[in-house]
């Protein structure tokens, strides 16, 4: 178990205190909701890097990949 200390202001360090967040478990619980939010935030960060990448194919264009690399196969045989 590893203990840390915090700094608070006092009247938030109160308000924590009477709602009963300043207790191990309860810090721990936040901590680990954070933790869970952060990481779905860096994955829809991720996401919409990904989307803003390059533009899908339409289905077109990959019949066209499809059919041109059918085409090559078939040509090398």
């Amino acid at each position: 178990m590893t203990d840390i200390t915090v700094s608070l202001p006092d009247e938030l360090a109160q308000q924590a205190e009477n709602a009963g967040l300043l207790r191990s478990d309860a810090i721990a619980e936040l901590l680990r909701e954070a933790m869970k939010k952060r990481q779905i935030d860096q994955l829809f960060t991720a996401m919409g890097k990904l989307a803003s990448l390059e533009p899908a194919l339409t289905e077109e264009e990959i019949d066209a990949e499809i059919d041109a690399t059918r085409a090559e196969r078939a040509g090398r045989s």
